[in-house]
Parts: C-alpha cells; structure tokens; sequence
C-alpha cells in the first residue's frame, strides 16, 4: 500500500500538479440526503452543508490504470432516460447559482492554492465564468427565461464588462494570472471561454436591446484576439500543462460565433482543425499526447472534438446532394463522391479523412475503459476531456451517443458530492470548474442543434 502511495505521489509531482490536491479515500454507494431549510422554506447554506471535496473517488495506484474504472463497478439502481434532466443535476444547478459571487462571476481558485474549494473564498474569473453561465444556459436557463436567468443575466453581464475594459491590442482579456484553467490549459483560455459562451448566448437576447449589443461587439473583440494569436501549426500561443485543450476551446469559439453570423477567418478554422486531427495516429488509433501533460485523454477528446465537426459537415453535403439527385442513396462521404458534387480536393481529403477518423474514434472511447482513466484520477481536465466527447458524439448522433451518454450519467452520479457539486482531485480542482464541465457534459443533448448549426455554418459550400 504505501508504494502505491509513493508512485502515485511521484506521478503528480512530475506532471506538474499540485500534490495535496489528491486525497484516496473509500468508493462508496450513493446515498440520498435531505436538504435543510428554515421555517420559511428556504434552503440553509447549500454550499457549507458538507465540503465540497468528493468522497466518492480515491487515486489509482499506478498498477489501477487499465480495464475497468472503479467507479465503473459500482451497482446502481439508476433509471437512465435519455434526453432528461434527472434531480441530481437539478441539484447541481442549484449548487452553481449559489456558488456565483454577487457581481455575477464564479472563479476557480489560484493554481497555487488548489486546496481551497470554497466557491466564495477565490476571486471570479473570466474563464470560470464563462464556463458556469454556459452549464446554465445549456440546461434551458437563459437570460431571459428559465429558473436561474438572472444568473446567466449577471454572469453575461459581468463578461462584457470584463472585454470592454480589456485593451484592444493583445490576446488576453484578464489580468488576472495564476488561476486554474489558465495553468493547466493556457494563459489565453478566458478569451477562449469568454467568446464561447457569448456567441452561443448572443441570440438569447432580445435584438434591439443594449445588452444585445454590447455581447455582440464583445464578441468581435473576442475573435480579433483570438485569431491573432493562432500559431503557424493550428495551435494556439500561451498553452499551459495541456495545452491540446486552450487549442480545441479556441476553435470551438470560433466556430460558435461563426453560426451566430460573424465572420471568422476560414483559413484560422480549417488549421485548428487540422492541427488537432494531426494529432491521431491513423495506423495504430492512438493520439499522441504530448502536448496534452502525457494524458493521451485529453489530447483524445480535442481530436474527436475537430472530426466530429467535420463529419457532420461532410455528411451535411452528402446528404443534401442526395435529395438534389446528385448522389445515389447509399452513396458514404468518400473523396471520390464529395468531389463528384463539386467540393475541391483538399477540402474533399479533409472531410473525408475527419469521417474516418471520427469512426474509429467513436468505436475506441465506446470500448477502451483504459482510456477514459484520463491521469488515474478525475481532475477538471477529465471532465472537460468527457464533456468534449459528449460533444463529438452529438454532433454525429446515432446509438454511439446514447450509449455514451448513459456511461457518463452513471458514472458522474457516483461521484457527485452531497451538495450537488462535482470536484477534482488534481490539477483544476475548483468545485465550480468541475461541476460546469459535468453538468455541460449530461445537458449536452440540449445543445445538439446549436453544435451541429455551428459545424457547418458557412462552410459546407462546395469549394
């Protein structure tokens, strides 16, 4: 026992995570709690009831990371319904809207201070923001309707505040430093996350009001800064411990704004993409993880995350030249048949590629519990890594995202904290990160038009 103590140990502090962030503890089963509340009905202090650090996940020893996750063999009487929004997700909406500061931001917590999982004790961040109010919004509540709009209202509020006090030069937003989603996936992220969830709230908004306004041009700044600061391979400058995620964030920005009408530079998309699909190795199925702190995980999701956009892209064209009469019914997005109805070659090579790939994909994270450990433990990096192939599988529909889907319901409601929350046990350990990625990740089937809409907005022309 204490030499798998002692790889576990050595393993977090060569990767660059913070040590004390890991605490094993015993798997349990699930077990229902009453909430308390005043006599006047109110709900007493959600956020203190217990802490906010899970108890329902211990580490892996180094000897535990293949086959079948721990988590994975629990027994639950879970009654999964596709399509739904089950209690224990209500109650982690619930837990975000009272973690939200008064001035409407949410913040992660300084890197250096990973320890502390008290959503009032850290300072509001633009990432972490964004990322909140997006878990919101994608469950139904926008800023003008639903049980917590005045907290996507506040948090939108907030964040074009915080762009318009930004300076117009540069690709950062924030002078805030240090925080958890900027050390482990990049120091621009918040841009990133900021335009994300502005350009998929912008059409939320009543067109003539001021707000409406304000996003939208808060969103063009965004856009500026982002695709100035794309690196010659696809990448993006500034990326932290995984920078493969801060990569596949900024072109999913991108690619949202670009369904909410702007105008996004095509040759910036198409190297993202390209820059993350490059990543796959198309002989052995593997992804190379180097730049993803040596989790093939997260390098993994960022890759299916670029393919799936680009299947549904090409399955798009297909699909409308066989009702046009141009393609026989049966008729699969091969180069030959893409360039037959007037796509040009290279653009019929990477469509082609990207529903080859995203095959093989699918068929790999369906069936490799390996895989899925992520670095042995769930951080926040693993919950993004779970919400971007939430994504990817949505985006291409069929029984693969079903199956999926009822994966990641079992497996999160095993590891929800009492309070509703979800929390990491390395790396970002912020309640409020995790439990943003969890609850987008579960409510993803409610954005599945809104991600397809953003796949081939403007770009499924023929070329």
């Amino acid at each position: 026992m204490k030499k798998k103590k002692l790889i576990l140990l050595s393993l977090v502090m060569t990767t660059g995570c913070f040590a004390k962030s890991i605490a094993p503890v015993t798997v349990q089963t699930i077990k229902s709690k009453k909430i308390k509340v005043d006599s006047a009905g109110q709900r007493i202090e959600l956020l203190t009831i217990e802490p906010a650090f899970g108890s329902r996940v211990k580490a892996l020893g180094s000897d535990q990371l293949k086959g079948e996750h721990e988590i994975d063999q629990i027994e639950d009487d879970y009654n999964y319904k596709p399509e739904s929004i089950p209690p224990f997700i209500d109650r982690a909406l619930e837990w975000l809207t009272e973690a939200q500061h008064k001035d409407g931001t949410w913040g992660a917590g300084s890197n250096s201070r990973q320890n502390i999982r008290d959503p009032h004790a850290v300072k509001g961040d633009p990432a972490t923001t964004s990322f909140a109010a997006m878990a919101l919004l994608r469950s139904g509540h926008t800023p003008q309707k639903g049980k917590y709009k005045s907290a996507v209202r506040k948090a939108t509020e907030a964040l074009v505040e915080i762009v318009e006090a930004s300076p117009t030069e540069g690709p950062k937003i924030t002078q805030l430093t240090g925080t958890q989603p900027q050390a482990k996936m990049g120091q621009y992220v918040d841009t990133s996350l900021t335009a994300r969830f502005l350009a998929r709230v912008l059409n939320e908004l009543p067109k003539k009001s001021k707000l409406r306004k304000r996003v939208d041009q808060a969103i063009d700044k965004c856009i500026v800064k982002i695709q100035n600061s794309q690196q010659k391979d696809g990448s993006w400058k500034g990326g932290g411990w995984a920078p493969v995620l801060q990569s596949s964030l900024a072109e999913q920005a991108l690619e949202i704004a670009q369904s909410a009408g702007k105008q996004i530079d095509k040759e910036v998309l198409n190297r993202a993409r390209k820059n993350q699909k490059n990543n796959f190795d198309d002989d052995s199925g593997v992804v190379r993880s180097d730049k993803a702190a040596g989790v093939e995980l997260y390098a993994f999701a960022g890759a299916q995350r670029a393919t799936a956009s680009e299947t549904w892209e090409a399955n798009d064209i297909i699909q409308k030249a066989k009702k046009e009469g141009k393609l026989p019914q049966e008729a699969k997005a091969t180069v030959d048949n893409l360039r037959k109805i007037g796509i040009r070659e290279e653009k019929a090579q990477s469509l082609a590629k990207s529903v080859d790939q995203n095959e093989r994909q699918q068929a790999r994270v369906q069936n490799d519990n390996t895989l899925l450990t992520g670095f042995g433990n769930n951080g926040g990096e693993e919950f993004l890594s779970y919400l971007m192939t939430s994504e990817s599988l949505v985006i291409t529909g069929g029984d693969a995202w079903e199956k999926w889907d009822e994966k990641m319901h079992r497996r999160l409601r095993k590891i929800q904290s009492n309070n509703g929350s979800w929390t990491g046990h390395h790396c970002i350990t912020s309640p409020v990160f995790c439990t943003a990625a969890a609850v987008q990740c579960l409510n993803t089937f409610k954005d599945a038009e809104s991600l397809r809409n953003a796949s081939i907005a403007k770009v499924n022309i023929p070329e």
